[in-house]
């Protein structure tokens, strides 16, 4: 195992890579965290789950929860796997599936859900209101404006209650030649909500 601290915060650089396959900074996932409100005991699904870092990260944070880890691509889904058994993270499942289609074949059914952006963040946010139950909660992000956009307005077509926006703006001290300097990780939006009953 390479993280032996109950801390959650794993430095990136940690994780196995792939290139051009996005993986959620550490500061960004400490934000996702919080917004989950993680208990002892849940399912939780990561859709769109790239690297694994935050399923890997909930998976040592609470080892009797479930964790499904969607992602489409094989080898991504693969890398996935490769990361959790870096960390020896034994309850996260990849799914090899493509959001939001492969959601009714998925058990158990989640009451937090991860979204990760993409460009069919809208439809994914519709469908898996169906799935949660009440006091169910997501977190999307969103990179550009247009997710944004989606995200912000399906959560309030939805009627979500408990909403939070945060935007990270974060920089990292980093030794660039002979210097030291702050440069700024891309900032991220990340939005969550509730499922209430009325």
């Amino acid at each position: 195992m390479n993280w032996q601290y109950k801390t959650p915060g794993i430095p990136d650089e940690l994780f196995e890579r792939l290139p051009g396959i996005p993986l959620t900074k550490r500061e960004v996932r400490l934000l996702i965290l919080s917004g989950l409100r993680l208990e002892e005991k849940s399912v939780i699904w990561d859709i769109g789950a790239g690297t694994g870092t935050i399923s890997i990260e909930i998976g040592l944070l609470c080892p009797k929860t479930t964790i499904i880890a969607i992602e489409r691509d094989p080898d991504v889904a693969n890398l996935i796997r490769k990361n959790c058994q870096l960390f020896g993270v034994k309850n996260v499942q990849v799914i090899e599936g493509n959001a939001p289609d492969c959601f009714d074949s998925l058990t158990p059914k989640p009451d937090r859900v991860v979204i990760g952006g993409g460009k069919s963040v809208k439809e994914i946010l519709r469908q898996i209101w169906d799935y949660l139950p009440l006091q169910g909660r997501v977190v999307a992000m969103a990179g550009n404006l247009e997710n944004l956009y989606y995200i912000s307005e399906g959560l309030s077509q939805l009627q979500a209650r408990n909403v939070e926006v945060v935007q990270s703006s974060i920089n990292r001290l980093e030794t660039r030649g002979l210097s030291q300097i702050f440069a700024a990780i891309a900032p991220v939006f990340i939005l969550s909500g509730e499922k209430l009953g009325d």
